[in-house]
């Protein structure tokens, strides 16, 4: 004979994790077909978003994502940014003037400079500390 669960059923409707919501499944929907490597990144989100957590596995992906910089997955685009905004990096952009080129680079740093800011990272950070009551 089953024993029954102390904790109830946990496959209940009430439990089940919710469908994306609009913003977040139209954010996806808007970046597929672009680059095979962007559809990866995309079926990661959305197996992250789908997916059923702990509050230790949740915690740890909250740091990892956007809060813990110079060590998530935001300062990894941001540098990707710079990289491939730089033709030393990114041979497609050779072939384009060299004012164009250093253009391109400015504005690639810039934007992982952005990217790597501390204060863009905090509020994850401390959604992932609240979670460990840290």
């Amino acid at each position: 004979m089953a024993t029954a669960d102390p904790y109830g059923p946990v496959h209940t409707e009430g439990n089940a994790v919710p469908p994306l919501d609009p913003d977040l499944a139209g954010a996806l929907d808007d970046l597929a077909g672009i680059h095979p490597g962007i559809d990866l990144i995309r079926d990661g989100i959305r197996h992250l978003a789908l997916d059923r957590h702990t509050p230790d596995t949740t915690q740890t992906l909250l740091a990892t994502l956007a809060g813990s910089s110079g060590a998530d997955a935001i300062t990894a685009i941001g540098h990707l940014i710079a990289r491939l905004a730089n033709a030393d990096h990114n041979p497609a952009l050779r072939g384009l003037p060299l004012d164009t080129q250093k253009q391109a680079q400015r504005h690639g740093e810039q934007a992982a400079f952005h990217l790597n800011d501390p204060t863009l990272h905090q509020p994850a950070s401390e959604a992932s500390a609240a979670i460990t009551g840290t």
